[in-house]
């Protein structure tokens, strides 16, 4: 048995924008894809339709308690002009991770990516062609209940955006100023620091805009509970290169698992850099700097990529990294990350998923996916990952 999916395609196509005047996140594509849950009938009616506001009740759950999660990937064109996704499944995972911490009824992670497969296909025109752009991917879930208390919500709409994007900092590679955030924190142990969820952005924002006035680019968190260990810089997993190893706080539960963090530590070990995944304290760094062996620090994440720290502000002293300039490492992961994701390199992991003609939406009104009896459905046309070659 299957379940029809419409597809209404705009009729009002808007104008591409030049590659070259991309920002980050301001432009979105034709189309959106949607899907409804609720307790009775799991997630169904699944849909592609022309971009268009969302209608809420006032009192929709997600306005008053914040039960949302969202994801962040890309999908690039490579130089020989086909579209890939980078890391899907692992995105797909990672939102389903998300939604069980908030009690959001988890999908299934074929299906996720089965969405992104067919939403990019149909928008793929809007994949730009420049090397350093990209086509934004912006799946969400949110709770569309209208009550007042606090519980999980009955009801769900889970929907995808696309936008195509420059870099995410115009100034690219060039080094950014953290400085080190004593007063705030971002996450606690037994928090929500490891789901994606809003909360934890809006969290953020008082001490980057602090921050930004005292003539800094970022925050450098430190753990919630005792203001010692490192955390995130930012949005973004931090890594630090003291003498010729790699250090970087492990997954503890504080910090998202992020896929541009797991991609960057596995080039290290092929290039047989170690790397050590282990608390890292802010005195360490402090030493570091003053001993002449911190030799690079840059953060990693889907929206922003490799980004190097130039400068480290702590207790009104000025901490140089590499000179404030970019470092060795930190360009040849950006380098080398960007080679895999345009199709420049090989792929031995398997990281790009690539677009066939056969995932293309047809010129027909319906498509379908198959569907379950479970409320969790985990029907899915499209092949997994796994049975899908990685590139052409």
């Amino acid at each position: 048995m299957t379940t029809p999916v419409n597809v209404q395609r705009t009729a009002s196509p808007k104008a591409r924008t030049d590659d070259a005047t991309l920002k980050f996140g301001t432009v979105f594509t034709d189309h959106m894809f949607l899907e409804d849950y609720d307790a009775r009938h799991g997630w169904v009616n699944g849909r592609i339709e022309p971009y268009h506001h969302l209608s809420l009740d006032p009192a929709a759950a997600v306005l008053h308690y914040g039960q949302e999660i969202f994801e962040g990937l890309k999908a690039f064109r490579g130089v020989d002009g086909r579209v890939r996704l980078f890391r899907p499944r692992r995105h797909a995972e990672r939102l389903v991770n998300s939604a069980r911490r908030v009690c959001i009824p988890p999908m299934d992670v074929d299906h996720v990516v089965d969405s992104f497969v067919r939403l990019v296909s149909l928008e793929r025109d809007w994949v730009p062609h420049t090397p350093g752009t990209s086509l934004y991917v912006r799946p969400t879930i949110i709770a569309t209940e209208p009550f007042l208390g606090v519980r999980p919500a009955a009801n769900y709409l889970y929907y995808i955006i696309l936008s195509p994007v420059g870099a995410y900092h115009s100034a690219g590679l060039a080094p950014i100023k953290i400085l080190v955030e004593e007063q705030y924190a971002r996450a606690v142990q037994g928090g929500v620091g490891a789901a994606k969820t809003g909360g934890n952005y809006a969290a953020s924002l008082l001490a980057s805009e602090e921050a930004r006035q005292l003539g800094f680019d970022q925050v450098l968190w430190l753990d919630g509970a005792h203001r010692r260990s490192i955390d995130e810089v930012g949005t973004m997993n931090i890594m630090v290169r003291i003498n010729d190893e790699v250090l970087t706080p492990p997954l503890s539960g504080t910090i998202l698992a992020g896929v541009t963090r797991d991609s960057v530590i596995t080039l290290l070990r092929d290039w047989g850099i170690p790397v050590s995944e282990r608390p890292v304290t802010i005195d360490e760094v402090v030493r570091a700097a003053a001993d002449g062996s911190l030799r690079e620090l840059w953060g990693t994440g889907t929206a922003t990529g490799i980004l190097p720290v130039g400068e480290l502000g702590y207790r009104g002293q000025t901490l140089m990294v590499n000179g404030g300039h970019t470092g060795e490492w930190t360009q040849r992961l950006s380098d080398g990350l960007q080679a895999i994701q345009y199709g420049m390199d090989s792929d031995p992991h398997e990281w790009m998923l690539e677009l066939q003609t056969e995932d293309l939406v047809d010129e027909a009104s319906r498509e379908s996916f198959p569907a379950s009896d479970s409320p969790g459905w985990s029907g899915h046309t499209h092949p997994t990952t796994d049975e899908l070659p990685a590139r052409g």
